[in-house]
């Protein structure tokens, strides 16, 4: 769908600064053609976002704007991606975390990705909970 191709954009650019077409195409598996609309759609609608030709060019959004698409508490990230965890095994998943990282104000970035590596360890001896399975 196009318009969560659209967020996915903005959120791209909003992690890296600045970005290239083929950067674009390559993170949304999109045709360089694909992303080079998008980019340009996202500049008709009115958010600040500009091309650079030449060396070193690329797009990038004006003064380094951003947007906080989440509006989610620091308490409710942190427990979004411990629930999630390193169990995120589908695409779908995967694609949605990461955007939801992009999205995300930068100091709470690097507690959001340590929370989806955690794991929770069950220390308990199963073999001792002093329940017996008997064979009738």
């Amino acid at each position: 769908m196009r318009a969560d191709r659209l967020v996915a954009t903005l959120l791209f650019l909003q992690e890296r600064g600045r970005v290239t077409v083929p950067e674009v195409a390559a993170e949304l598996e999109v045709s360089e053609r694909t992303a080079r609309r998008d980019l340009e759609a996202l500049a008709a609608a009115g958010i600040p976002v500009y091309s650079q030709r030449g060396r070193g060019g690329g797009w990038s959004l004006v003064g380094g704007a951003r947007t906080d698409l989440t509006g989610l508490t620091a308490d409710e990230i942190r427990a979004l991606f411990l629930v999630t965890g390193p169990l995120s095994a589908t695409p779908e998943l995967r694609a949605t975390l990461r955007k939801l990282v992009r999205a995300l104000p930068p100091p709470m970035r690097a507690q959001a990705q340590a929370a989806t590596r955690a794991g929770v360890v069950d220390a308990t001896d199963w073999s001792r909970n002093g329940h017996r399975q008997t064979n009738r």
